[in-house]
């Protein structure tokens, strides 16, 4: 939902024109206002063109590995332009974890976001929020939604049913697994929003809040951000050459406003017929019952608060479980030994349960391994500097974006040796300080107050799918009419989330009485 900074695409002759006269003049301003003054230590990074900055040097795609060779040239705080705005790309662990969360109060602000907050409406999303009061209330929210002992084991059932479906899925239908996967996420994250069940993807809450999701990704492409470098240019008239990005952004800003309004109307409708469902939303709109139902402000806000979790979690859930099934069939020995974890635990008599996850240390290596393999978010959303700073005697300028390079953090040799190859044992080599100081987790759920708040639910939702699929089905590489065996490229798609690129595999229930466990599985949830 959230696209990064990519190369930016031109927009008409005439407004660029104008731009870059505005920009000269400015700029000229600003030299005839700072003549004389000292130069002040920035750190190093790519020399910069006039006007442009080092947006020729970016790439359209997988902009984390151009960043990751600066990295390696600059050091690990690389400092850059894009046009005129200063940028800040962390390319180390420890240099994100020293700004992002120890300096937090002046790095967890977000850039302007002109785009998709301003145009496009998603101006009500804690992801896109500046910070401020509304970014704190929508903060807290989340953290007594997602992260509290109580909370967390309240959604176990919605956990368990939806990932016995899953497993149904797959036995009924094993070539649709992707789609399995999708439908898998997008259950657990409707009902928990929103207290609705869901019976496939052609829901029409679904396919409202996909609508939205993915007409924004494709907008915000580089032609159409230029608007986040250059302000001005939201001031075009629609009809204007040139303008075609902001006619476009005023389209998604409706199916935006549908995806919001929709889904929060039926919860209230439900509410005021005694029918609803528990749920994010319905826990937001009781507290504000007592003064006689929510203000315009705080209806935008729940609203905002309950459609970023389906627009952040579904997506990330779904490639983090894709993940993990691309690498159990590029890995079959990792897929073996979990396996046989898996059955030392529970036999082949029950499905496993989320207790069991301590008696599973390798399976947690595995999932530990897919996280650090396959960076789900490689560049995140950019943070931005609240005021200058400074850091190992360099000068940060004030509202610099800052981007973390989690890719590269997570495919570092001095912690992963070999980072390119997928080995859940390295994790079991390391002493557990070491373990935990390069957990990856520590740097795919983002840093500081930016922290993803669903995390551990994330988490847990993705062990009870991986541990149930290595319970009940083999999985292997699919073969050919000819009996080849059909080994996936293991690629992946740029954008903000790394997505796998589509495979194929086979995947075989491995008893029969398989489906007899669902459904011994089901009958126990009394839910």
């Amino acid at each position: 939902m959230e696209p990064v900074v990519h190369v930016l695409a031109p927009v008409s002759v005439a407004a660029f024109l104008f731009v870059l006269a505005r920009f000269a003049f400015s700029k000229w301003l600003r030299l005839a206002k700072h003549a004389g003054s000292v130069d002040v230590r920035l750190p190093p990074g790519p020399t910069t063109m006039p006007v442009l900055g080092n947006v020729h040097q970016l790439p359209s795609d997988y902009q984390e590995k151009t960043f990751a060779e600066w990295t390696k040239q600059y050091g690990d705080v690389v400092y850059a332009k894009i046009f005129r705005r200063p940028v800040l790309v962390l390319g180390s662990l420890r240099a994100a974890q020293d700004l992002l969360e120890r300096k937090s109060g002046n790095f967890s602000d977000r850039p302007r976001l002109i785009l998709l907050s301003e145009l496009m409406g998603w101006d009500n999303v804690v992801t896109h929020m500046r910070v401020g009061d509304r970014f704190r209330k929508h903060r807290r929210w989340m953290h007594d939604n997602f992260q509290t002992r109580p909370a967390l084991h309240g959604y176990r059932p919605i956990q368990q049913r939806e990932t016995y479906t899953l497993l149904s899925g797959l036995l009924e239908s094993p070539g649709d697994f992707l789609s399995h996967i999708n439908r898998w996420s997008t259950g657990m994250i409707m009902e928990i929003t929103y207290g609705h069940r869901i019976e496939s993807l052609e829901d029409q809450y679904v396919k409202l809040a996909h609508d939205a999701t993915e007409a924004t990704v494709l907008a915000g492409s580089p032609g159409s951000m230029l608007v986040d470098f250059f302000p001005v240019l939201k001031n075009l008239p629609t009809w204007m050459p040139g303008a075609g990005f902001k006619r476009e952004a005023f389209r998604i800003r409706g199916l935006v406003r549908a995806m919001m309004d929709t889904p929060y109307e039926m919860v209230r409708s439900a509410m005021a017929a005694g029918t609803a469902r528990p749920s994010f939303t319905a826990s937001l709109l009781e507290e504000t019952y007592g003064r006689n139902g929510p203000s315009a402000q705080e209806a935008e806000d729940i609203k905002g608060a309950a459609g970023v979790i389906y627009g952040a979690g579904t997506e990330t859930t779904v490639t983090v479980a894709s993940n993990f099934m691309l690498a159990m069939v590029l890995h079959p020995e990792v897929f073996k030994r979990a396996q046989q974890e898996v059955d030392s635990i529970i036999g082949q008599s029950r499905l496993p349960d989320f207790d069991d996850r301590p008696s599973m240390p390798y399976l947690d290596c595995v999932l530990s391994e897919v996280l650090r393999w396959r960076c789900p978010v490689p560049l995140g959303i950019p943070h931005n500097t609240v005021e200058a700073d400074g850091y190992r005697g360099y000068h940060i300028p004030g509202d610099t974006m800052v981007i973390p390079n989690m890719w590269k953090m997570t495919q570092d040799p001095k912690y992963y040796p070999d980072p390119q190859r997928f080995r859940p044992e390295r994790w079991l080599e390391m002493d557990a300080a070491t373990a935990d100081a390069c957990n990856p987790r520590k740097i795919v759920f983002g840093f500081g107050r930016r922290l993803c708040p669903g995390r551990e639910f994330a988490e847990a939702s993705i062990w009870l799918a991986a541990a149930s699929i290595l319970a009940l089905f083999d999985v292997s590489k699919a073969t050919d009419q000819w009996g080849n065996e059909l080994t996936p490229a293991g690629e992946y798609v740029s954008g903000f989330v790394s997505q796998p690129k589509p495979f194929v595999c086979s995947i075989r229930p491995r008893a029969e009485n398989a489906r007899d466990l669902i459904a011994q599985a089901r009958s126990a949830l009394a839910v």
